[in-house]
């Protein structure tokens, strides 16, 4: 007696899902024009996160070493010896030196300052830069990686300390050497799937209302003449009906006045509209 029931039942309710799918007031997830995709993780090492806005400076090679500059042996010596004597053919380790030298000295308050915030943050900064050069090219090289984030750190913590202390130096600083300040984030959020579409279907639906207002505005605008023709016409219509009933006119000859000026000025702005 029960079995004969049940394939009625579930036929049922099965009738019953299908209408209130058919009968839906809500939006599926597929409805809705809205795409996200997983951000591009970029390293901690990258100019990106660092803030080098440029690389290493391009320097003149033909120039002799700065180890070799005072010789006076090389000042008789011939050309091809002195070329062997120049950047060009120094060791990288002695290129680098003679760039961080060269970035200290735009940030130097003397001519022996070694040792102040500003020269320490210099150098660190054309270090992290010959090194980002390096791991361009080596990837892979975890010992260099390891060095190039302490480093970061490293500047990043002075530039800290030098913005509470002196924040007039620390914007002067950062013009100088081209370098934009990033601190660690208070609290660090990871992008997830259901977070970033509630973001997006949120801002989606601003976007809609916010073209539904737009496109109500300009249909408002392109009415507006017609409306302060209608009001013209109706105002002096009400003055006659004022006069003719001998009571107290309430419309003056300025309003009509002042609606048809508006009406001169909407309709000279859209004659130049068009001739734009």
């Amino acid at each position: 007696m029960y079995s004969a029931k049940i394939p009625c039942l579930s036929r049922i309710s099965s009738n019953e899902k299908t209408c209130s799918l058919l009968l839906r007031r809500f939006a599926f997830k597929s409805d809705l024009k809205i795409k996200w995709v997983r951000p591009e993780k970029i390293s901690c090492i990258r100019p990106e996160k660092s803030g080098d806005i440029e690389g290493l400076p391009r320097i003149n090679k033909t120039q002799l070493a700065p180890k070799f500059s005072n010789s006076k042996e090389l000042e008789t010596a011939d050309e091809t010896v002195k070329k062997l004597f120049t950047l060009e053919f120094a060791p990288r380790k002695d290129t680098n030196e003679f760039i961080y030298n060269s970035i200290m000295d735009k940030v130097k308050q003397h001519n022996f300052d070694v040792s102040s915030a500003e020269v320490k943050i210099a150098k660190w900064t054309g270090k992290i830069r010959a090194m980002q050069e390096v791991m361009e090219r080596f990837p892979r090289n975890l010992k260099s990686k390891v060095t190039l984030k302490e480093l970061i750190e490293r500047r990043k913590k002075h530039l800290k300390w030098l913005r509470e202390r002196d924040y007039k130096r620390f914007e002067w600083l950062l013009e100088n050497l081209n370098v934009v300040y990033k601190p660690n984030p208070a609290v660090i959020c990871k992008p997830t799937r259901k977070d970033s579409l509630r973001k997006l279907t949120a801002k989606y639906c601003e976007d809609i209302k916010q073209q539904r207002l737009d496109n109500y505005q300009a249909f408002l605008k392109s009415e507006q003449p017609a409306f302060l023709e209608e009001k013209m016409r109706m105002l002096a219509f009400i003055k006659e009906e004022q006069k003719e009933c001998d009571v107290e006119v309430t419309v003056t000859d300025a309003e009509i006045e002042d609606i048809r000026k508006q009406l001169d000025e909407l309709k000279k702005k859209e004659d130049h509209s068009d001739q734009m």
